[in-house]
């Protein structure tokens, strides 16, 4: 039996939810998939459409080094929810994490009252549709066979479903959305791998993608050699979309044309939050789930700690920020596992003990900068247990520099990024950076014993 408004109103209070005094801060959190740091306009992009998204960093904060703890799609989904490293949350690739659903921001906010929604991709085992008021889970193709036999793309269904959600909720309670868009990630099983809306073919047509300095045959064979093996799962991912230069063309066209889909639907959220007069309530965070290779080092996809891999986009549109502040850049590591805190610290939500990112709003509302973060730890679990499709890798990264550690193979890697941004010099056996490495080798010895 549904509580009335006023009733349940009057329960979020008694168990601790917001006062009547409060007008509690709403969260939408727009997630996509497989989009790395620079694909958007306003980071420089110079051709790519994302005029939401620009106008998103236009009135909030774009962080221009946010990155992931681990790069790839379940691992970093549990980190959002959870604010926990992988190490911690036990999510090792795509099953269920082992922290109490109590202690995700989902969790806590429905316990303070909010009414809660989680639209598109999970990728955490089953999905807990009882823990969301409005739940709808659904990846993995990108033209979705409906109930009337019809099929509709993945990104305009998120974006009917997000509209639902918001013009449908319960006038009376907060609110908080998580929409994890499927764009643009590849459908794997379908040999198009990007698979847009007609109506968006038009889009780049007549533009030459420019094929990264770094997507060569010799940046491959400067790889460790389990990296350019050919059981190696991101070569396989290479061949399938960038063998050729008219596949690469194909390919990162097709790529383009889905984020700028994700952006128009963005753009039809923002929008109806404008109409009900929400925006200026409501906490909007736009983020990924983790990087992207488009060919650097002959590889595709993720996974890896190189650059490409574990830079994300986030732009976070804060209604407290200071009108003479917005559209400020931030150039501090802007972790996954602090959006949770940032998200409960938003809406007067204790954190609990368990979460260990960081809130990220003193970076952007403080007169002061705030102490933070001058380096972190990255891990990743080797995939299925399969070390030659998918090895496992750990690296300590830092603006200037960063330690890889492949631990399958006993093997590390240095590069100095601030000379090597592409991280083509292997330093590791240059005598002069001994001292250095062993200082690194001891800092994420430490880092690895507190992402536990």
């Amino acid at each position: 039996m549904k509580m009335k408004p006023f009733l349940s109103f009057l329960f979020a209070v008694l168990t601790g939810g917001f006062s009547h005094a409060e007008k509690p801060m709403n969260v939408v959190v727009l997630f996509a998939d497989d989009w790395r740091h620079d694909t958007l306009g306003c980071a420089g992009h110079p051709f790519l459409q994302t005029p939401n998204l620009d106008q998103l960093a236009k009135e909030g904060c774009r962080f221009t080094r946010s990155c992931v703890t681990t790069s790839i799609c379940g691992v970093s989904r549990a980190t959002l929810f959870t604010g926990q490293w992988m190490s911690r949350h036990g999510n090792m690739a795509m099953k269920a994490f082992k922290t109490p659903w109590s202690e995700t921001y989902p969790g806590l906010l429905r316990k303070r009252g909010y009414h809660v929604g989680h639209i598109g991709k999970w990728h955490n085992g089953d999905f807990p549709a009882k823990e969301f008021d409005f739940g709808r889970s659904y990846s993995g193709v990108h033209w979705v066979k409906q109930k009337d036999g019809n099929k509709i793309h993945v990104t305009q269904k998120n974006e009917n479903d997000a509209l639902e959600f918001l013009q449908e909720r319960p006038k009376d309670k907060p609110f908080c959305l998580t929409l994890a868009f499927f764009a643009t990630h590849a459908e794997d099983e379908n040999p198009k791998q990007f698979l847009p809306q007609p109506q968006s073919m038009s889009l780049y047509q007549n533009i030459a993608i420019p094929v990264p300095p770094n997507a060569s045959e010799e940046s491959l064979k400067r790889l460790p050699p389990f990296l350019s093996d050919a059981r190696n799962e991101g070569r396989v991912r290479w061949h399938w979309r960038f063998d050729t230069p008219e596949k690469y063309q194909e390919m990162m066209k097709n790529y383009y044309r889905l984020a700028t889909e994700v952006d128009a639907t963005c753009g039809k959220v923002i929008d109806e939050l404008k109409r009900q007069g929400l925006l200026e309530n409501t906490l909007v965070i736009f983020a990924g789930d983790n990087g992207y290779f488009h060919g650097e080092h002959g590889l595709a996809d993720k996974w890896y700690p190189h650059q490409e891999s574990i830079r994300v986009p986030l732009i976070v549109r804060d209604p407290r920020l200071k009108q003479d502040k917005r559209g400020m850049t931030n150039d501090d590591f802007a972790l996954n596992a602090d959006l949770a805190p940032t998200i409960l610290a938003a809406t007067d939500t204790q954190a609990p003990q368990t979460m260990q990112g960081q809130d990220l709003s003193p970076l952007y509302l403080a007169d002061a900068k705030p102490n933070w973060r001058q380096e972190y730890f990255y891990e990743f679990s080797a995939f299925g247990g399969n070390i030659h499709r998918i090895p496992s890798s750990q690296a300590l990264v830092s603006k200037e520099w960063k330690y890889m550690v492949w631990p399958d193979f006993q093997r590390e890697q240095l590069f100095h990024l601030t000379e090597d941004p592409r991280e083509e010099k292997d330093l590791i056996d240059d005598p002069s950076q001994a001292q250095r490495l062993a200082d690194m080798r001891a800092r994420l010895v430490k880092l690895r014993e507190q992402a536990k």
